[in-house]
């Protein structure tokens, strides 16, 4: 219960940051800021690492290896498929100063 706690908190920490920004956190729609303050200042995806921790979390609490099991290509998807799309996209709006924030703050953790 802790993990999704935790997970749950952390997203919406993390869409509140979006929220005041003035951008959609909404994949697909156009960003209108970059956003790099609260979380963001710790890792690029703490939407994403709240949801994978409240998924471990459920996984945890139902006692299921195959839920768990599951997290390993729900991962591998989330990396290729949304992650790396989403840093070419923002590296095209948001140009040096994405870069700059790129090396200074990691991936993941």
């Amino acid at each position: 219960l802790t993990f999704v706690a935790i997970g749950f908190a952390l997203a919406a920490l993390s869409v509140r940051r979006f929220r005041l920004a003035g951008t959609s956190v909404v994949p697909g729609q156009p960003s209108t800021a970059l956003v790099v303050e609260g979380p963001y200042r710790v890792t690029r995806n703490p939407i994403y690492i709240g949801f994978v921790l409240a998924y471990f979390g459920l996984a945890v609490m139902l006692t299921s290896v195959w839920v768990l099991l599951l997290l390993i290509p729900v991962l591998i998807i989330l990396q290729r498929g949304v992650v790396e799309r989403e840093e070419v996209y923002l590296e095209r709006q948001f140009g040096e100063t994405y870069r700059q924030y790129k090396a200074g703050v990691p991936r993941w953790l």
